[in-house]
This record gives C-alpha cells, structure tokens and sequence, in this order.
C-alpha cells in the first residue's frame, strides 16, 4: 500500500473516531456500506499502543488500524469498538454483548476452551518493568517483593507462575487496568510490574527512570528476540464466540490478505519499527 492509502486511513480513522465517540458514548465505529450489519468489537482500553485515546479523545492505536484494514477495507463491513474490562471480557462475547474480541488478547489453551481464535497477528513476551534506581535488577531480586499485573491477563498468569517458583516468595497486586500497576511502580507501591514487552515498552519511554529488567528469558535464543528478561512468548489473536466459525474464516482470509498486500507491514512499522 502506497503512502497515499495510508495518509488516508489514518485521516479516515481519525475522522470516524470523533463521530464515533459522539454519537455511541464509548465506541468508535468505521466500515463500509451504511445499511449492512456493525461488527462490534469489544476491547480493554486504555492499552497503548493498541487501543488508546490521543489528546483529541480519538481512539487509536495498532489494533485499531488493523480493524480498520480487515473489516472496514477488506470485508467492507460497518464496525465499533465498545469498551469492556479485560477481566470480564470472554463472558461478555459469549454473552453476545458483542461480536468479536479484538484487544491485544493472547491465544492459550484456557480461553481456547471457551472462543475461538483467529490465525495470529502478533507475537508478544511477558516482561518485567522496574525503577532505573530501585533495588531490583535480576530476576532473583523480586523474590519477596510486590508486582503490579493487570487482572485477567496473562501478565497476572506470569506473575502467579513467577510466585510457585519462589515458594510464594512474592505478592501480586492485580489492578483493573494496566494504567494501575504503572502508577503505583512510580510510587513506589510495587517493585515491579510484569506486562506485554510492546505496552510497557511505550510506558518506559515516556517515563524516565522506568525500564526493563535484565536477564536471559524463554526468548533468549530466538531471532529478533528483546533484549532484555521475557518470561513468555505469545500470540494475540481476535477472538470469537464457537459458533462463529464463518466469519472467522472470512477474517482469517482478511489477515493474510493485509499481509500480503503490505499493509500489516505498514501498520506495524508505524507502530513498532520508529
């Protein structure tokens, strides 16, 4: 895709963001022909560079320009994002309060067992983010100490594999929103918070003194892996309820034709690549 097209989804997206907040107290919508069926999506927010709200009140981000590129170009279809914790989030979908699941959502065996997932779009690590001048820098170090996770993540999981290895040797403060556990790294309330590497990678850089912990991860031997300590590797895929199986199909092809087509590479390296 040329940089024409994509000056121009980002104008449209930022476009419908503001209609779409207006009009729908929490969703953003976009999409094709007026008169056909919206897909909803359900999402956690805020969760940069994923889905979040610039200074205009627009919502944005990775996963927001990827629903953009399958369901509103490829799949002409009507869409909006709708606002739902997390931790209620699979309830929510398979209490048809929306379509599909689309919220930097990790792929694994137990909620496999209650949706069914896309091919995956994106492969993320669990890391460790802690204060430049704190007394945490090796994994060790955090035994004893207080975490901050968001609940129902597989950050939270992370966390609870990290506390069976240390003997209970460790606190877990679950927060509602990852925002939680990065406000209270900065005051001073965790030691650490354990997160996906690409949303804690946005917090470290806009806040000076918080960076990742060091230290040979499940990563280490891969190619292109981060280089600093990974205690999972994962795959985000949008979710849907299992008797879906059509459309999920129908998206699964709208993910390989954006890759094909350049635009996933487009979209990511605006986010990840700078």
């Amino acid at each position: 895709m040329d940089e024409r097209s994509s000056l121009n989804r980002r104008q449209y997206l930022t476009a419908v963001g503001a209609s779409g907040l207006a009009a729908t107290a929490g969703c953003i919508g976009g999409g094709g022909d007026d008169g056909g069926e919206t897909i909803t999506i359900g999402s956690d927010i805020p969760y940069a560079p994923f889905e979040y709200r610039n200074e205009a009140g627009d919502l944005i981000g990775f996963d927001v320009e990827i629903a953009e590129a399958v369901f509103g170009e490829q799949l002409d279809l009507n869409y909006e994002f709708q606002e739902t914790s997390f931790d209620g989030i699979i309830a929510s979908l398979n209490n048809a309060n929306f379509r599909v699941i689309m919220s930097a959502m990790t792929i694994n065996e137990s909620r496999a067992e209650r949706v069914d997932f896309s091919d995956p779009y994106f492969t993320a690590y669990q890391t460790v983010l802690v204060l430049e001048d704190g007394d945490i820098s090796s994994r060790e170090d955090l035994r004893g100490e207080a975490v901050g996770v968001q609940r129902g993540t597989t950050g939270e999981a992370a966390a609870e594999d990290l506390q069976e290895e240390f003997d209970g040797e460790l606190q877990i403060e679950s927060y509602d929103q990852i925002n939680g556990a990065f406000d209270a790294l900065l005051n001073n309330q965790v030691s650490a918070v354990i997160n996906d590497n690409t949303v804690s990678g946005e917090f470290a850089a806009e806040n000076d003194g918080v960076v990742f912990l060091e230290g040979d991860g499940v990563a280490a031997d891969q190619e292109d892996a981060p280089p600093y300590l990974t205690l999972t590797i994962e795959n985000y895929g949008i979710a849907f309820r299992q008797d879906d199986d059509e459309f999920r199909e129908e998206v699964n092809g709208a993910l390989q034709a954006i890759r094909d087509n350049g635009t996933y590479d487009e979209i990511y390296d605006e986010y990840f690549e700078a």
